[in-house]
């Protein structure tokens, strides 16, 4: 049975994972939740990876990540080129920057030493590639001296990445910022429903890994907008070619993600026009990065445009999931017990 189109995932990323006991020890792994695939590793919950188990080198801590990944293979395809950068067929050879010098019993290179330079500096080169330079991604750090690192091997290499590329970074934990968490079953990072706020339970930060939108919450609205326009039959006509966009015609239409603006286009026009507003047309390039809408003139991100129009055509019960509205839980009714004593049941 062949899998249903699934829409673009809400996020999937590429981690790098490092031990708080001995620095050197590090590890690449992608997920679509990094609160609960870091707990995962440090043994609080079921799953972690061989590799991470030892209890010596436990806890591990996420230092850096690679979000925007529009699928669970798009993100394991950059995960095995960032692990065998080696090897990876996306590096060309002129550029590669990690050697192998020695053999398996296979026969096969065997994978050299990691260290936190030879990651970031083949993170780096990855990030650079016809392969993925082009990829709507988004580069994290959670750690100074990671950054700090990042910093010194972007200042000596020649190379330079996408001027679009966003690099975030979120240091938090210096700050201490937390949050209540229900209840101690649930695994760090994983906010229980329904709290209180009487500071109750465990504390969970609100920094780094834990502050990342692991559902759809910040499309919410571009969303909804794209929603009514659709079922309002509100297309008009095509934002480049002003072309009338028949209601009932298939195709695939994308909307301007910015607020107010209802710029609705056909998906072919879109990406000639944003390539071709690209600096040197984009030239080569077969889809676009980004660039401004046509009608209101405001910033459009080729990435986030297609999230939305995955949700329309794909995401039926995550779109339900994201608009429906949710009812607020009724006061708990006290027993006549209660009232006497002053205590609830149970």
């Amino acid at each position: 049975m062949t899998p249903q189109p699934r829409p673009i995932p809400a996020l999937y990323c590429v981690y790098i994972l490092r031990s708080t006991v001995r620095h050197s020890s590090l590890y690449i792994g992608s997920t679509p939740n990094p609160p609960r695939r870091l707990s995962q590793h440090n043994g609080v919950v079921k799953g972690g990876a061989v590799r991470t188990s030892r209890n010596s080198l436990r806890p591990w801590e996420m230092v850096a990540l690679v979000s925007g990944f529009a699928s669970s293979t798009a993100a394991l395809k950059f995960e095995w080129a960032l692990t065998n950068p080696h090897t990876s067929l996306h590096i060309p050879s002129e550029s590669r920057l990690a050697f192998s010098t020695q053999r398996k019993r296979n026969g096969q290179p065997k994978r050299p030493p990691k260290s936190l330079s030879s990651i970031l500096s083949n993170l780096h080169l990855l990030l650079s590639v016809p392969s993925f330079a082009r990829w709507p991604l988004r580069v994290h750090f959670f750690k100074r001296d990671v950054h700090a690192a990042w910093g010194r091997w972007c200042g000596k290499v020649e190379r330079e990445l996408r001027g679009s590329l966003p690099v975030v970074t979120d240091f938090g934990e210096d700050e201490g910022a937390v949050v209540a968490r229900a209840s101690a079953s649930e695994p760090l990072g994983v906010v229980g429903e329904g709290l209180d706020g009487d500071g109750g339970g465990e504390e969970v930060p609100t920094w780094g890994i834990y502050g990342l939108p692991l559902d759809y919450a910040p499309l919410k609205e571009y969303v909804a907008k794209g929603q009514d326009i659709f079922v309002f039959e509100r297309q008009g006509s095509c934002v480049v070619c002003k072309e009338e966009i028949d209601h009932g015609e298939g195709g695939l239409h994308a909307v301007c993600s910015n607020e107010g603006c209802e710029g609705v286009g056909h998906l072919r026009c879109w990406g000639r026009y944003l390539l071709k507003s690209e600096e040197g047309g984009g030239e080569g390039a077969i889809l676009p990065v980004g660039g401004r809408c046509p009608r209101c003139k405001g910033e459009v991100h080729w990435g986030t445009m297609m999230k939305e129009l995955t949700l329309r055509v794909r995401g039926q019960k995550e779109v339900e999931n994201l608009l429906k509205v949710k009812r607020k839980r009724a006061p708990r009714k006290k027993t006549a017990k209660t009232k006497e004593t002053g205590e609830e049941d149970g």
